[in-house]
């Protein structure tokens, strides 16, 4: 018996969402530690108050990317044709 199935990479939307919150936090170093922190409140309190915005803006620009392709891997699946074998245990029976 055979039947036909498609094959596809599928990318792993997981790996796009933390490494979008990373990029998403990188950028908000970057971009804090580009202008000068209020002595009041300090570096790392705006830094954090920043990541509040910058790490879901990550996470959803990695999910795009991480949908983007997997359109893209649906485009390219291959149809494949393959053998099913029924493996009968005769001990049991």
């Amino acid at each position: 018996m055979s039947s036909e199935v498609r094959i596809r990479r599928a990318p792993k939307i997981g790996v796009f969402l933390v490494l979008g919150a990373v990029v998403g936090m990188l950028g908000t170093l970057i971009a804090t530690s580009l202008f000068p922190s209020d002595p009041a409140v300090g570096f790392l309190a705006s830094f954090l108050y920043f990541c509040l915005y910058g790490i879901p803006a990550g996470v959803v620009l990695g999910a795009v990317i991480g949908i983007v392709l997997d359109v893209i891997s649906t485009r390219r699946a291959r149809t494949v044709m393959v053998a099913v074998d029924e493996i009968r245990d005769e001990v049991s029976e």
